[in-house]
């Protein structure tokens, strides 16, 4: 009886003083957040927006007539992406954003803008019998697959693969304006690369020799609006890029000339020169070009 008189006045105690004998659920207040820890992604990385290149078009033709036009002749050259003048032609042999190279800008044309490629055909260049497809580049080039044939497929280009352009010019005298001028008409990506060579044991060796592949020509008048909208690095001012229309347009790259129109249709000069001759015979066709344009001229 004593006992439970005095459990009755210690639950009475322990009541008045708001102290439950039930167990009590914990609950823990979230820690503040660093709000320097919380931000919303940047809008603009750099001092201002750049909207000059992603919005420029390409400078129209000058029109041209016929009846104007009192000499022309057709010119190959070759740009050697090896050159210092041409690297920005060549890096970054991966996309890094929106700035890529010249080979991967024409395959985001052809692959994203449905623009078309053409077979090397000295008779029948840029016509609907020599188009070809992005697969077909794909295979001459050759790539890295990644997870072939399921929905996260990536083709890995070998851009660094392609070294050179070959350049078909038109050069043209027009009496109008009393002016030598140059259209670029075409332009090829050469793969330059050593084949394997298999013995007959089935080893296989790297040959000591260069191979010059031309992979396909694009028409490029048809990629002037896309080559307008993509900028070339400039190596010394980044506030100064140019578009890669303008590069071409303003002839900032280094070239010598490969070939030339003639009456044995021998257009390339390799084709009928060989070793040094082959440097002369360029150097020759470059003097004529100029010495036409300057014997117009009466002082």
């Amino acid at each position: 009886m004593k006992r439970t008189a005095l459990f009755i006045v210690v639950l009475f105690i322990l009541q008045a003083t708001g102290i439950s004998l039930h167990a009590q659920s914990v609950t823990t207040t979230p820690a503040a957040v660093n709000p320097q820890m919380v931000a919303d992604s940047q809008s603009i990385v750099n001092v201002y927006k750049n909207i000059h290149i992603p919005e420029k078009k390409p400078i129209p033709y000058v029109p041209i007539r016929e009846a104007d036009v009192m000499w022309s002749k057709d010119v190959w050259r070759i740009i050697d992406l090896r050159e210092k003048m041409n690297l920005p032609l060549y890096y970054p042999t991966k996309p890094i954003g929106q700035r890529m190279s010249l080979f991967s800008l024409i395959m985001h044309g052809i692959h994203e803008n449905n623009l078309h490629a053409y077979k090397d055909d000295k008779y029948k260049l840029f016509s609907t019998e020599t188009l070809i497809g992005e697969k077909e580049i794909i295979q001459a080039l050759g790539a890295d697959t990644l997870f072939p044939g399921t929905p996260n497929e990536t083709v890995n280009l070998r851009a660094d693969y392609v070294q050179q352009y070959l350049v078909k010019e038109k050069w043209f005298f027009d009496k109008q304006a009393s002016t030598m001028r140059v259209r670029i008409v075409g332009l090829a990506p050469i793969k330059v690369f050593h084949r394997n060579l298999q013995d007959a044991n089935g080893n296989i060796t790297v040959s000591p020799e260069v191979t010059r592949e031309v992979l396909f020509w694009i028409y490029f008048p048809e990629y002037r609006d896309l080559l307008a909208r993509y900028e070339v690095f400039n190596p010394n001012n980044d506030s100064q890029n140019i578009s890669y229309d303008d590069l071409f347009m303003q002839r900032r790259f280094a070239s010598y000339i490969y070939g030339e129109s003639n009456e044995f249709d021998n257009r390339l000069i390799p084709d009928y020169l060989t070793g040094d001759d082959i440097l002369y015979e360029a150097e020759k066709i470059k003097q004529q070009l100029f010495d036409f344009e300057h014997d117009l001229w009466e002082y």
